[in-house]
């Protein structure tokens, strides 16, 4: 779809220069505004905020902050910071009061005008960028001023992958362990680098992009394990989840998500909550005869980890093939969030949140283990927004689904059963073939497609961008052909109800209301940091980058960018001790395809869907490739 720009011009890191960036050697030009937006929805925060100094409640991701390798409070070493990913940062030199002093400190370009999604790392005042195709990585030695590069590693990679990457060729970011940067390069290669000296440990072949994969997602270490996962679920690949050894890079175990139970890794202690995913084989039952080697289930999102339970978290992506009617059944282990075993792979409980998708509603979004109190009791609960438009909150021992509520407006469904964890569907909203089933809310985006979402412990909020987004969906029938779109619908997107089409919003996962939103006319397809300051920072889709009250949803500051942005924000210590926050800029990802690619502005179905939604974003933005770094004046 997009073909990615190979120019190797890049800047060096350029100075501060107050509050306008001009542009020298690449440094791309911005300007920082004053606030002008608010919340939109009436802030209710008097029951539920602490006071400022209060400590912070216990959670789960407490523990695995500590088992970071290495660092402390002023490095992010992990994609999501900690191992419960919950973007949450214990720096607080940065406030709601002192927050419009924010101002550019240096920029860095990658050379690569895609889409950026990701974040940086920091580890021992070095600061490490991975691109897009080609996926170049950098490192930044921040002891000195404006950061220069210190060295690039750019891997052996076969651009035809570029062709097999169904919503562009983003990179989702790297975890630091052991002295080396583990990232995944599209070309299905997961590659170790020296940290020190950029120079490659390892480097293992995971799956084929000659059968449509490709690798996106960002892999997690935990203890001696890096967890991956592959893409292409739209091409009709068959997903799954690896280990590999830290180390070596070999693999030491692969749970895939369809086939038999010796395949998915289910055995004698794998104990779900809800009898509709208890059953002998249900990974094959559940699909019409060999459908299963072809059923998608991949595992491009997040993973999470336990220390305490000892169990990894992550969800599966869509069904193959989009036409339900070629596959009927439950199609399991399609969007499923499955609990396992990171040293042996094996399964312990699986919950199947959209049976029989129809929609093309991915479960790959986190799963943050968080504790909390439902209905009086002290629960070890995961918090996850699914794109099928309801939050869950979990219990992450058993599986069982204790709230689950809609977080955008859904109308394929009218809730989620808590008795039988099945979706309450709306049967004129499930699509077949040869028939327009109209205004299906949300989207195929989803409600959130796989932006992540931040959690703070001061507030007991989870902070997430969201999608607003309805749909227009026809079944057909498709023939699978190894590598090429598996799709069998075509899609019309618009914006939901009331036309604009995001909104960024503070979310109670404990009595699953949302406590305030900020309306946006795009998708809020960025990331979210949270930090101890009481501020949350995402950004939009037409360039800004803005600063939140915690508590309230008040925008405290705000900073146009020169282009739009989905990458995810991350905060760190520099060398000189202040509190630094650094974004990615770069317009793209699936629904930024329509600024970077060249969809057919006549045809509303062109992207999946996403050209009519989108109209008129490339006036707004244009493609870019430079991380922002800012800091107090």
């Amino acid at each position: 779809m997009m073909s990615s720009v190979m120019s190797r011009a890049r800047a060096a890191a350029c100075g501060a220069l107050g509050l306008a960036v001009v542009t020298i050697a690449g440094c791309s030009r911005g300007s920082a505004a004053q606030p002008g937006a608010q919340a939109s929805a009436a802030h209710d925060q008097s029951a539920h905020d602490p006071p400022a100094h209060d400590p912070p409640p216990a959670t789960s991701y407490g523990a695995a902050i500590g088992a970071m390798p290495v660092g402390g409070a002023g490095d992010w070493t992990l994609p999501g910071r900690d191992l419960a990913g919950s973007r949450y940062s214990p720096l607080d030199q940065i406030t709601a009061q002192n927050v419009k002093n924010l101002h550019v400190a240096w920029t860095f370009s990658t050379g690569v005008p895609d889409g950026h999604e990701g974040n940086p790392l920091v580890v021992n005042n070095t600061m490490y960028i991975v691109s897009p195709l080609p996926n170049y990585l950098f490192a930044l030695d921040l002891t000195k001023p404006g950061a220069p590069l210190k060295w690039e590693f750019t891997p052996k990679v076969n651009m035809a992958a570029h062709g097999e990457a169904c919503c562009d060729a983003v990179n989702r970011g790297m975890s630091y362990a052991d002295g080396k940067i583990i990232y995944n390069v599209l070309d299905d290669h997961v590659v170790a680098v020296d940290a020190n000296t950029g120079k490659l440990v390892w480097s293992t072949q995971i799956d084929s992009i000659d059968e449509g994969a490709t690798t996106t997602m960002a892999p997690l270490v935990i203890g001696n394990k890096v967890i991956v996962g592959n893409s292409g679920a739209d091409l009709g690949v068959r997903g799954f989840a690896a280990a590999l050894d830290v180390a070596t890079g070999k693999v030491v175990w692969k749970a895939y998500s369809t086939g038999p139970d010796s395949a998915v890794k289910i055995g004698a202690n794998f104990k779900p909550f809800y009898a509709s995913d208890r059953g002998k084989d249900l990974g094959v039952t559940t699909w019409t005869p060999d459908q299963w080697k072809i059923g998608g289930g991949t595992a491009w999102g997040w993973m999470t980890y336990d220390p305490d339970q000892k169990l990894l978290y992550y969800g599966t992506a869509n069904p193959g093939v989009w036409n339900p009617d070629q596959r009927p059944g439950d199609n399991k282990w399609s969007t499923t969030v499955f609990a396992r075993d990171p040293n042996t792979g094996d399964a312990r409980w699986a919950y199947q949140m959209t049976p029989h998708d129809a929609w093309d509603y991915d479960g790959v979004n986190e799963f943050t283990p968080v504790d909390l109190t439902i209905d009086g009791k002290p629960r070890k609960t995961l918090v996850h927004f699914d794109r099928n438009g309801f939050a869950y909150t979990i219990d992450r021992t058993t599986g069982e689904v204790l709230v689950a509520r809609p977080y955008q407006y859904v109308n394929w469904a009218t809730g989620i059963d808590l008795k039988t964890g099945l979706p309450q569907e709306v049967p004129s909203k499930r699509t077949h073939q040869g028939t327009n089933t109209l205004d299906i809310c949300p989207a195929s985006i989803g409600a959130r497609d796989q932006q992540p979402s931040a959690f703070s412990p001061r507030t007991g909020l989870f902070y997430t961008g969201t999608n607003h987004a309805c749909m227009d969906y026809e079944g057909s029938e498709a023939s699978y052909i190894a590598g090429t779109p598996y799709l069998g619908a075509t899609v019309k997107m618009y914006p939901g109800p009331g036309g604009n089409r995001g909104e960024f919003i503070a979310w109670d996962p404990v009595t699953g209301t949302k406590k305030w939103g900020i309306t946006e006319k795009w998708p809020v397809w960025s990331g979210v940091l949270a930090t101890a300051g009481d501020v949350v920072f995402y950004g939009t889709m037409d360039g800004w980058f803005k600063a939140v009250d915690a508590k309230s949803g008040q925008v405290l500051w705000r900073f146009k960018a020169g282009s739009g942005i989905i990458g995810y924000p991350m905060t760190y210590l520099g060398p000189d001790g202040k509190q630094y926050i650094a974004v990615y800029s770069g317009v793209g990802g699936w629904t930024g395809g329509a600024v970077i690619a060249n969809m057919a502005p006549d045809d509303p179905t062109a992207g999946l869907g996403v050209s009519s939604l989108m109209s008129g974003l490339r006036k707004e933005t244009a493609p870019g490739d430079v991380l922002y770094v800012f800091s107090l004046q």
